[in-house]
């Protein structure tokens, strides 16, 4: 039987060593990674995020990090590392970077809403240039903006390891975004990337442009965000036609932007002969009654490969609803949808009770709840949906991860 290697006894050696006083947040989570049998066999991730809201914690700083570093370059079954919500700066960026270029077992690393900044964002994409182990990379809310962006960009012309990169909300901006499609042209291992959030000063969706062009010759990309990118129905309309010769993307988010009926009716008609997409997310966009007809007539009787819709706040009243909940009768295929933010009549009420009360809609695969009040049914806002994932944890092991996030169940990038 193999002696499973202490992590926390390495580490108050290490502190000492570097004259560095002790997080007692690192030293839990080390002490609890020692007691795990599998540590050794299937290698772990060190939960170390700094958003812990049941138990405060003294977050990871720039040197912390240094000595968790130098304890972990010795651990190789430790293959995944979640570092979000700390303090990480530019200096913590230059100590992940050297780890990267010397280790070759880590696979998972989060560093989402740190303070890393552009230089930061160079010292990381330089060292992925040579990386041959890391599969997921999250750098969600630092601000590198479009400099930043641009390092990454080169970095995927020559990394083939990557699978999942997630730079939403990072101050990207519309060079970054042009060279990052341009890059996905010829990177043909990359399976998902989160763009949200850009700031472009443009009106004329020339990053969505050259985004569609991207997707007509990619054959790898599964998951595309493209969330709050102020884009029109003109966007849409490129984006369904580069789709209709696209034989991989699974799931699209299109979520908080500007997109009203005319740009659904594009979806509507790719809908009715794309065979290959399962995930939709339409979130804050304005498609109304108009809008939600448009893919109900698509899911009712031609799409039997959509798995997931969200037509959250979308200014829907029960017209749209309605038919929508009409088309689940008849679809077999779409598991998952959500509708709160839009104008539940008492006709939407019934609808999706109904749909729940014969068993064709699952609670956990929806984001609304029936409940009675004097023989007058009502829905009730659950907290499910297709984002959550990137920003919420589950307070406990014993939460169904299905139930935080249904696009994980049904298109986990692990599977590619």
């Amino acid at each position: 039987m193999s002696v499973l290697p202490d992590l926390h006894l390495h580490y108050v050696q290490a502190c000492q060593n570097l004259s560095q006083p002790e997080n007692p947040f690192i030293a839990r989570v080390l002490q609890e990674a020692d007691k795990n049998d599998e540590i050794s066999t299937k290698g772990i991730t060190l939960k170390l995020a700094g958003n812990n809201h049941l138990v405060p914690v003294p977050r990871v700083t720039d040197d912390d990090l240094g000595v968790l570093v130098s304890v972990l370059d010795q651990a190789a079954f430790v293959t995944g590392l979640d570092l979000a919500y700390n303090l990480l700066t530019d200096a913590g960026a230059q100590t992940i970077a050297t780890f990267l270029e010397e280790n070759s077992s880590l696979q998972y690393l989060n560093l989402m809403f740190n303070d890393i900044g552009t230089s930061g964002a160079e010292l990381i994409a330089e060292a992925l240039h040579s990386n041959q182990s890391l599969v997921h990379l999250r750098m969600t809310g630092n601000k590198i903006g479009n400099q930043g962006g641009m390092f990454f960009a080169s970095m995927l012309k020559t990394n083939s390891t990557l699978k999942k990169l997630d730079l939403g909300d990072c101050d990207l901006g519309l060079q970054c975004l042009v060279a990052t499609a341009i890059a996905l042209t010829q990177n043909e291992s990359l399976k998902a990337i989160n763009l949200n959030r850009p700031l472009l000063s443009s009106q004329q969706e020339e990053t969505t442009v050259h985004i569609a062009r991207m997707l007509r010759s990619n054959s790898s990309l599964v998951e595309l965000h493209l969330g709050k990118h102020e884009m029109k129905n003109f966007g849409v309309e490129r984006l369904c036609e580069a789709l209709y010769g696209n034989s991989s993307l699974r799931y699209l988010d299109l979520s908080c932007n500007n997109i009203t009926s005319d740009g659904v009716k594009f979806l509507g008609e790719l809908l009715k002969r794309n065979k290959i997409l399962r995930i939709l997310d339409l979130s804050a966009n304005r498609i109304e009654d108009i809008g939600a007809i448009y893919l109900s007539e698509a899911l009712e009787t031609r799409n039997m490969a959509l798995q997931a819709l969200s037509v959250v706040s979308n200014n829907i009243t029960g017209e749209g609803l309605v038919a929508l909940a009409s088309a689940l009768q008849s679809n077999t295929t779409l598991t998952h949808i959500y509708i709160w933010g839009n104008k539940l009549d008492r006709d939407t009420c019934v609808a999706f009770w109904e749909l729940m009360e014969m068993g064709r809609l699952e609670l956990g695969c929806t984001d609304v709840l029936p409940y009675e009040v004097d023989g007058e049914v009502f829905l009730a806002e659950q907290s499910h949906g297709l984002g959550r994932h990137r920003y919420w944890t589950p307070p406990s092991a014993a939460v169904d991860p299905g139930a935080a996030n249904a696009s994980l169940e049904i298109v986990p990038v692990s599977e590619y």
